[in-house]
């Protein structure tokens, strides 16, 4: 999806239920990163797919894999921001939860991708998408669209449970 805001359903809607399990806010900025690659292309007027290497599974792997790395040596600076928007955990998360974060966000990423464009080579270095599927395209949109309602909802429930929200 060029237009991320639609991985952001899915994204919090594993991420908010898992923050106990897995790093949430490196799950929700795995689930977008990926497009950096068709923004670029879109803003740079690449002669690049719009859904290149980076919409791979293999390559989507190791940049799960940085960015779990990098959130985890950014906690303690980014702690008390993913405290005051409720993303945080109620225990400490060990490090493979974080990898296990970015590794999953990206696949799921890929994974939305993959029935929607016929650009995605999701098991590259194979040159097919197996996993393409046009008729699931506005099945996609509106599952990931309800999602980003209903987290939304979830959302607001947590900030008016939280003790910031009783402030």
């Amino acid at each position: 999806m060029p237009f991320t805001p639609y991985h952001l359903g899915p994204a919090f809607a594993f991420g908010l239920p898992l923050r106990n399990k897995i790093h949430a806010p490196t799950f929700i900025i795995a689930n977008v990163i990926l497009d950096v690659e068709p923004f670029l292309v879109l803003v740079l007027g690449l002669d690049y797919p719009l859904h290149g290497y980076l919409h791979t599974f293999i390559i989507s792997f190791f940049i799960g894999l940085v960015l779990g790395y990098a959130t985890f040596l950014l906690e303690g600076f980014l702690c008390p921001l993913n405290k005051a928007l409720l993303l945080d955990s109620s225990k400490v998360l060990d490090f493979r939860s974080f990898l296990l974060a970015g590794v999953s966000g990206t696949f799921l990423h890929v994974l939305i991708d993959s029935p929607l464009y016929t650009d995605i080579r999701p098991f590259y270095p194979l040159i097919m998408n197996p996993m393409f599927c046009p008729s699931l395209t506005s099945d996609i949109y509106n599952i990931s669209f309800w999602m980003g309602i209903l987290d939304l909802m979830y959302y607001v429930v947590l900030m008016i449970k939280s003790p910031y929200g009783k402030a």
